[in-house]
């Protein structure tokens, strides 16, 4: 009796590989995002400009750095709503030590490490005390904040090594391409590897559909989420060290309502707020998406409080339309198994 017999369900790899590639909820949103880049390519003005492209992929590039841990940490069913948090007290910490004389490389380096022990104590408590990660993140996107805020006040730095902040804007020669997109492709090529292909991203999946069945199956699942919330307060520091620099200030107040972008992008490409289910070309599509669909809107005129209303209804459009299709695909996978073991029982002697 096969694997499909026994439980009802049609294992992945029996569907054709066009099927398996094409049909999927990654897939859709690269369809979208094109469809939207030849929309606003012919009815926007001027958003055929290299500029745009520059400018749109120097915004989006924070999001992209911090969606990447973001991804590994929602299939695992967590959550870290603390990163933009973590991009202001890193913006906040390199300003001070520049500011104390120190080389912008150290600072930098500093702020980073800063950031991993913000992620620390996040995976801290929810690894070690065992306090969801909703409400852990939710106290430290406050407590993080208010370090950044505290330490500068209503003040900025802005005096900078000019070297460092003309390479934050830098383009890659010959192109309307910022160099931030080197660096993001490494270490998406790096995440993507790590996710898709070693044995610690199976781990992560298995973790995401039931963590009792991983941890008797022998995955460390502490291990693992305290070392993805480490990950993602580094990467989010690095993203706030880059931002300092691209804008040449260190406040505070910077990024302010960021991890709502990231949440929404790494929802909207297919990640399962339930955890066990995602891919990361579809994320990185889903923040091309947003920041495709955002630019296009403000070269067009349109208000940044009608912009946010239109990525909220993305984000829960994104939810609804991955519940339904989760449903539908039970449903029609339950149907399927209980008409082959009527054909099995039929075929059997009497």
């Amino acid at each position: 009796m096969t694997t499909t017999l026994v439980t009802g369900v049609t294992p992945p790899h029996a569907h054709p590989f066009w099927r398996r590639a094409l049909l999927t909820r990654e897939a859709a949103v690269i369809g979208l995002l094109a469809i939207v880049i030849v929309v606003a390519l012919a009815v926007v003005p001027n958003f055929d400009s290299p500029l745009t492209v520059t400018y749109m992929l120097r915004e989006i590039a924070p999001i992209l750095l911090i969606a990447l841990p973001m991804t590994l940490i929602i299939i695992t069913e967590e959550i870290d709503l603390s990163v933009a948090s973590v991009v202001g007290l890193s913006s906040v910490l390199t300003g001070m030590f520049v500011q104390a004389g120190l080389p912008l490389p150290v600072a930098a380096v500093l702020a980073i490490a800063g950031g991993a022990v913000c992620g620390a104590i996040n995976g801290f408590l929810v690894t070690v005390v065992g306090l969801p990660s909703l409400a852990v993140t939710i106290g430290s996107l406050a407590l993080f904040r208010g370090i950044a805020v505290g330490l500068l006040g209503t003040a900025a730095v802005t005096d900078f090594p000019e070297f460092w902040t003309d390479l934050a804007k830098a383009n890659i020669p010959g192109t309307p391409i910022p160099g931030v997109m080197i660096p993001f492709l490494v270490l998406a090529i790096v995440f993507a590897v790590v996710l898709h292909a070693t044995p610690f991203g199976r781990a992560l999946y298995a973790i995401g559909l039931n963590k009792e069945a991983a941890h008797f199956a022998g995955i460390d699942v502490a291990r693992s989420k305290f070392t993805l919330f480490v990950l993602s307060g580094a990467m989010a520091a690095f993203a706030g060290v880059y931002f300092t620099l691209d804008y040449g200030s260190a406040r505070g107040q910077n990024a302010m309502g960021m991890e709502l972008q990231i949440i929404a992008a790494v929802l909207l490409g297919g990640v399962s707020i339930f955890g066990g289910r995602g891919a990361l070309h579809g994320v990185i599509a889903g923040v091309l998406l947003i920041g495709t669909l955002s630019r296009a809107l403000q070269i067009a005129g349109v208000s940044s409080a009608v912009i946010n209303i239109i990525t909220g209804v993305l984000l829960i459009l994104s939810v609804i339309s991955a519940a339904v299709l989760a449903g539908a695909r039970s449903r029609r996978e339950a149907a399927l198994g209980r008409r082959r073991q009527l054909r099995e029982r039929a075929k059997l002697p009497t």
